[in-house]
């Protein structure tokens, strides 16, 4: 019997430590790599190339749904179930516009998440029960499809979304130049592109763009004054 391949993309070592004791139980499921940022998840399932990735929406470096977004770039084959402690519509709705498969809340039980992993290996869609109850006033568009809230992010760069995050993280540009390997000068200029494309001037206003988006917490809310 061929295993399902599974990677976990998750910041919190305790959850991931457990989802990964979860899944060696069952005989069908092979966790074959951990991440604990969105960046690092792109990268490993390049390399290794999962049949199935449980994404954590919000990662530091590179969230969930970013990094959902260039793993499906790269490798079309392999389905990404999203993981969110929070169970928001326009989470969901996100999610599934940009080509994720599910969508589980991460109090679900073992038995959810392996038969989720499963659903999605095999050409279907699964959602949390609770969020499940929810479809039709969801009414989620199609994969790849743009909702309202989508139009201006659609209209940014892969890269222009990581300056965002990193800037609603607190990062200054010299740290976010590291961060990225990219010169202080061009992480300049894609703050400013961003800006204009957003009509978003200040750093209050980009944080809370990127939390209406679900690429950050929402606690980074009360860092700004």
């Amino acid at each position: 019997m061929k295993k399902i391949t599974v990677l976990l993309a998750e910041d919190h070592t305790i959850v991931r430590e457990g989802f990964h004791k979860m899944l060696d139980l069952e005989a069908d499921l092979e966790v074959v790599g951990e991440a604990q940022d969105g960046r690092k998840a792109v990268a490993l399932v390049k390399q290794l190339r999962p049949d199935v990735v449980l994404m954590d929406i919000a990662m530091p470096l590179l969230n969930g749904l970013e990094a959902t977004r260039q793993v499906l770039k790269a490798v079309p084959a392999t389905k990404v179930l999203m993981l969110s402690a929070h169970n928001d519509d326009a989470y969901v709705a996100k999610a599934m516009e940009i080509g994720a498969r599910g969508f589980l809340l991460k109090q679900s039980s073992s038995h959810e998440v392996c038969r989720a992993i499963r659903e999605v290996q095999a050409g279907n869609t699964f959602f949390s029960p609770s969020i499940a109850g929810r479809s039709a006033r969801l009414n989620l568009p199609a994969s790849g499809g743009k909702g309202r809230r989508d139009r201006k992010a659609a209209r940014l760069t892969s890269r222009e979304m990581e300056v965002l995050q990193l800037i609603a993280e607190g990062k200054a540009n010299k740290e976010t130049a590291r961060e990225l390997g990219i010169s202080l000068k061009t992480v300049e200029k894609h703050r400013e592109h961003l800006m204009n494309k957003l009509d978003i001037h200040d750093v209050a206003g980009l944080t809370r763009y990127a939390i209406s988006l679900g690429i950050v917490e929402s606690s980074v809310q009360l860092t700004i004054v």
